[in-house]
């Protein structure tokens, strides 16, 4: 466990830990916890940053634990946030904690092992808990100027903080002298934006039990432009493959700043420093090939998606940025690009060539006929990865991977007939 705390350092995942955690990991295998609150039916990728604490936590000798918040999800967490959060049912609550379970088993070695991972929710000890005894047991080692110092209240003060939210430090630390208690768990992570809760949970083990736990912080990830990791225009990036397909996964990956990509590749990836250097110096010879960002896109999306699924939608995104001829594709490939960008059906019969402006004028390129012609005599559109003339006609021949013709205009707008059902 030595060197558990220089990984996360060279890596950019260590912002903060308390005094004798590097003493602690010195005597040995020590139990971590990271908690997450079902707030959405996904985890966003920038939720990630805990899982991979806990991930390096495991490779070293560790045992990770993962605290769904079944309980604290019913009421909030204020860290990081401006206004309330609106408060979600039970019945909400528990579905997304049923969702979310699934995308952790892609991140982390579960099993019967002491060391494997394990995934528990609060809602087991938080729901049943009756107010006057919290407040007895709990509220009574917590002082209001001691809960006004942290951040995460301080932040608030002058927009307002609800009792509700007010409270979730204790109920956080509580999760902690719970885990301590019953599953010997000696450490949380999280985000640095979880400093103050964290360590009101090692305040709480001491007073009460008189026990030593230990907190660690990651950094919080940000765009080389200070945006929050994880966002994009159209909204957040999330592991539901319902929600953010694979493909665009691997798109905001591979589309990310190159003032990024190195550290993204050392915070998401367990790529080697050796190995992360020489991708880098592959980028510093040939910038225009994102060499690097590639690989943190397979890597990221083969992870949360599975490799068949990373190579599906890698192929897919070669294909459209000219990488490999279209022709090469095969027919999943296709599939998963129709599934992306517009897309409609060839109409039966098509066991003849039809003229090219009529096969363009019922695309959504263009809003009519005219349009098409005009495109097409200056060269604008393009079948199949070719410019298509104005006078041509286009046949079952032309089909790729027996069912598919992909027409482009300009440089980004396309448009995919398909015959496949």
């Amino acid at each position: 466990m030595q060197g558990l705390l220089d990984e996360l350092r060279w890596r950019g995942l260590l912002a903060d830990a308390t005094p004798g955690l590097p003493d602690r990991l010195a005597k040995g295998s020590i139990t971590g916890y990271a908690g997450f609150d079902p707030t959405a039916r996904s985890l966003q990728i920038g939720n990630l940053v805990p899982v991979m604490l806990l991930a390096h936590l495991q490779r070293a000798g560790g045992k990770p634990l993962l605290v769904l918040g079944g309980g604290t999800g019913l009421i909030g967490d204020p860290s990081g946030k401006s206004t309330e959060r609106p408060l979600l049912d039970q019945d909400a609550v528990d579905e997304n904690v049923a969702r979310q379970r699934a995308q952790f088993a892609r991140f982390l070695d579960f099993g019967a092992g002491p060391r494997d991972a394990e995934m528990v929710d609060n809602a087991e000890w938080l729901r049943p808990t009756l107010l006057i005894p919290f407040l007895r047991d709990v509220g009574k080692h917590f002082t209001v100027s001691y809960m006004l110092q942290k951040e995460s209240v301080k932040s608030r003060l002058q927009e307002g903080i609800s009792y509700t939210e007010f409270s979730y430090m204790l109920l956080q630390a509580y999760d902690f002298l719970h885990l301590f208690r019953t599953r010997r768990c000696e450490l949380q992570v999280g985000g640095l934006d979880q400093w103050g809760n964290i360590t009101a949970g090692t305040e709480l083990i001491r007073r009460v039990e008189a026990g030593e736990a230990h907190g660690l912080a990651a950094p919080l990830v940000t765009t080389a432009t200070g945006a929050k990791f994880g966002k994009t225009e159209g909204g957040a990036v999330w592991l539901d493959p319902d929600m953010t397909s694979p493909y665009k996964l691997y798109q905001f990956c591979v589309n990310v700043d190159d003032r990024d990509v190195e550290s993204y590749l050392k915070i998401f990836t367990f790529l080697s420093s050796e190995e992360i250097a020489a991708l880098m110096a592959s980028h510093g010879r040939d910038p225009g090939a994102r060499v690097p960002h590639e690989a943190l896109a397979r890597d990221f999306t083969a992870r949360a998606h599975g490799a068949a699924t990373a190579e599906r939608v890698r192929q897919a995104s070669r294909v459209m940025f000219g990488a490999i001829d279209p022709r090469e594709a095969d027919a999943d490939t296709w599939r998963t690009l129709a599934r992306e960008i517009p897309h409609g059906p060839l109409r039966d019969g098509f066991d003849a060539p039809v003229p090219a402006i009529d096969l363009v004028a019922r695309s959504s390129l263009v809003s009519s006929k005219g349009e098409a012609r005009r495109l097409l005599s200056q060269g604008g559109v393009s079948l199949n990865g070719r410019t298509l003339a104005p006078d041509a006609r286009v046949g079952p021949d032309d089909l790729l991977a027996g069912g598919y013709l992909w027409l482009r205009r300009g440089k980004k707008s396309d448009f995919i007939f398909t015959t496949a059902p």
